[in-house]
């Protein structure tokens, strides 16, 4: 893991992040997903049914790593720890963060998603995660 600031600074200047989440044996299982910083916490969001979700139940690390669009990590990984979003305030600073930096892409691509998962008759349910911790602070 490389030190701060260098490594967050090239996180933040990215439209898409490696979390890696961890499974039960320990295996790393890596997810490109969009992101935004709001007061020195970083935001995703992902449906309740997820894998990340379920694996976050079990163990709180994870990491962070920009990345291309397709997961290919491009640069180092600093450490932190998730946990879901529970407070309305937060759920709605975390909401307007991603809106903020994600704009037109993000109104166009969830209702899609969200249409998507109806066709397939899975119920959605939206959850925001909160990724905490020494490296990630500001």
């Amino acid at each position: 893991m490389q030190k701060l600031p260098q490594a967050l600074a090239t996180l933040m200047q990215e439209n898409v992040v490696c979390l890696t989440t961890f499974r039960k044996n320990g295996s790393p299982v890596p997810t490109p997903v969009w992101f935004a910083q709001h007061q020195g916490v970083i935001y995703i969001y992902t449906e309740s049914h997820s894998g990340k979700i379920q694996r976050i139940h079990h163990t709180s690390r994870v990491t962070l790593a920009s990345c291309s669009a397709t997961g290919k990590i491009k640069g180092p990984a600093i450490e932190g720890h998730a946990r879901l979003v529970s407070d309305a305030q937060e759920r709605a600073d975390a909401q307007a963060a991603l809106a903020k930096k994600y704009g037109l892409g993000r109104k166009v691509f969830y209702p899609l998603r969200r249409a998507l998962q109806a066709l397939q008759r899975k119920s959605p349910s939206e959850v925001y995660v909160a990724i905490e911790g020494e490296a990630v602070k500001f």
